[in-house]
């Protein structure tokens, strides 16, 4: 009973691993794509980089990229961190399961 429990949570995480990693990786892809589509903004401001208008579900975007001290950084910031946390958790997981399970086949 045992090893079941073992082989079902091993897949659950490999699961897990799998698709924090595909999110982690669209987030990197999307934020090259991002900074290389940045154009001048129209109306030039201190410390704008670039801009980008954008369309998804109906509504509009505009992004701005600002080069910014950290004094003035927004109180609500959203950080795309979870992605590459959640990719490497689950890959330790992953890899302490793999390790739990070798002598089983030894």
């Amino acid at each position: 009973m045992d090893s079941y429990i073992i082989e079902w949570l091993n897949l659950v995480v490999r699961w897990i691993h799998v698709i924090t990693g595909i999110a982690w990786i669209g987030a990197s892809f999307f934020f090259n794509w991002l900074d290389s589509q940045l154009t001048p903004p129209e109306n030039p401001e201190p410390k704008v980089e670039g801009e980008l208008w954008m369309i998804h579900s109906g509504g509009f975007y505009q992004l701005e990229k600002t080069m910014i001290s950290p004094s003035e950084i927004p109180r609500v910031l959203h950080w795309f961190k979870w992605e590459a946390y959640s990719t490497w958790i689950s890959g330790i997981f992953c890899s302490e399961l793999s390790i739990t399970r070798v002598p089983e086949f030894i």
